[in-house]
């Protein structure tokens, strides 16, 4: 109905209260009158909030293969992370999902401390279309646990030092 707009738990999208906040600012610039981009639902963060964290961006491994990419995948234990070690939090670990040929990152799920937080580098990596090996080369501070995501993207190329 032309007019009227939804957001959120009332439509067919994820219940997740930032897609919602999304698409509320969505809705209010379309009423303002401004070109509107689709929300690309691939690019949308998952994240569960417990004991270890869970928190996942993109393509699972098996529905990359289900769509027809080649995939390559490499994950990183946060057993090996030294400031996972000190914090005592090394349950989990990062797995980085990408396309053999152009090295596309094409979903990274995590399981582990702070892995809620960690998500946000993997969702403007993939929004700006970053390649696994840019992201293995991305010096990240150290000790830090988001050193992971550097360290499972080295994987997806056989460059992992610290395993």
């Amino acid at each position: 109905e032309p007019g009227i707009y939804a957001i959120g738990d009332v439509i067919d999208t994820a219940w997740l209260a930032h897609l919602a906040s999304k698409e509320g600012i969505l809705v209010v610039e379309k009423i303002a009158g401004r070109k509107v981009e689709p929300i690309n639902h691939r690019l949308v963060p998952n994240c569960t909030y417990c004991d270890p964290e869970v928190a996942s961006v993109g393509l699972t491994e098996a529905k990359a293969k289900e769509l027809g990419y080649d995939v390559k995948t490499a994950k990183f234990p946060f057993s090996a992370n030294p400031k996972a070690r000190i914090l005592g939090e090394t349950e989990g670990f990062v797995k980085i999902v990408a396309e053999k040929k152009y090295d596309e990152v094409l979903g990274v799920h995590m399981i582990g401390p702070h892995a809620t937080e960690l998500l946000a580098e993997i969702c403007v990596a993939m929004q700006l279309e970053t390649t696994a090996e840019e992201l293995g080369r991305t010096i990240h501070a150290h000790p830090t646990v988001s050193e992971s995501i550097m360290e499972a993207a080295e994987g997806i190329h056989d460059s992992t030092i610290h395993l």
